[in-house]
């Protein structure tokens, strides 16, 4: 499986560990697209399934087939697609979710228009759950295109399957932390959010699927990646204090709901020191009482926030 010499405008990555059941519905999503001067480079994250011979069933000379020898996860699956893309821009695709056929047409128009003043731009996502589903983002985001870095520290609403960018612009900013367990594309937008502008299109030109017992569903992993996002980027959120309040109450929540208490205690005083609050102190207090007042109290607010933002 390879593609032609000369270099497509667009590059698309999908990383894919064991998902031969959906990865034919995600690249026939990218094949389909109205737009055609692209190449797909698919990272195989070393499945042992029958991953190989899906990809193999595509005769599409745009198809790039790579295997990793050892499991490394997604982010380095994604930065290996990046490193041998060819093309100006990049996109990325998760190997079991869709997008619709105009997406890439509709957003290689936009960046071109843009003429060097956007380097990201991103669409719209219908994030499926059994039968609902849920835009995003959603209406409590304030501020969608333009300079988003000061949003975008609140929480993330970009999923990496809705964004195509130009690829100075992530080689510049980093690309993928390969230490991030989870978050990973908050965490690049973050960085790329400081110096870049985004451009937004607001229509659900992606579909994603939640899939059981996939990292999503790792709480242990979640939490450690906001740690390392409230960390890596202290100085950003020293910016703005009421955002850093914001989110170290957010990591409070976390370390309470797994029973860490004391843990919990400590960011919540951080938290009132960030930026004095009464909440802060109010929640710091209940905790003093136990983790069961407080999750009585303040755990279904809290919870449904963190499910929105993160």
């Amino acid at each position: 499986m390879g593609g032609a010499s000369i270099k497509p405008m667009v590059s698309v990555v999908l990383p894919t560990y064991n998902r031969a059941r959906t990865l034919g519905r995600a690249i026939n999503s990218v094949l389909g697209q109205t737009f055609r001067d692209l190449e797909l480079i698919v990272v195989d994250d070393s499945s042992t399934d029958d991953s190989k011979t899906v990809v193999s069933g595509f005769n599409d000379p745009r198809i790039h087939y790579v295997r990793h020898d050892v499991n490394r996860g997604a982010n380095a699956a994604r930065n290996t697609g990046i490193k041998i893309s060819r093309g100006e821009y990049l996109a990325f695709q998760d190997s079991d979710d869709e997008w619709l056929p105009e997406k890439l047409e509709k957003q290689v128009n936009l960046l071109a228009a843009a003429d060097g003043a956007v380097d990201v731009v991103y669409t719209g996502c219908l994030r499926w759950k059994g039968d609902g589903a849920t835009y995003i983002p959603g209406e409590h985001v304030a501020v969608k295109e333009g300079d988003v870095h000061r949003q975008l520290l609140t929480g993330n609403f970009i999923t990496t399957q809705t964004v195509l960018a130009r690829r100075c612009c992530l080689v510049e900013c980093g690309l993928f932390d390969e230490e991030m367990p989870r978050l990973q594309d908050w965490d690049l937008w973050i960085r790329v959010a400081r110096r870049k502008r985004f451009a937004y299109i607001n229509e659900p030109l992606a579909l994603a699927y939640h899939s059981p017992g996939g990292i999503s569903d790792n709480a242990a992993a979640y939490g450690d990646a906001l740690a390392r996002i409230i960390n890596k980027y202290q100085d950003d959120y020293n910016l703005y204090p009421q955002i850093k309040s914001r989110i170290l109450r957010l990591y409070a929540f976390i370390k309470i709901s797994g029973g860490e208490t004391a843990l919990a205690r400590k960011y919540l005083w951080k938290s009132f020191w960030a930026n004095p609050n009464v909440k802060s102190m109010i929640l710091w207090l209940v905790t003093l009482l136990g983790s069961r007042l407080y999750l009585a109290l303040w755990g279904a607010r809290l919870k449904m926030r963190a499910l929105r933002w993160l």
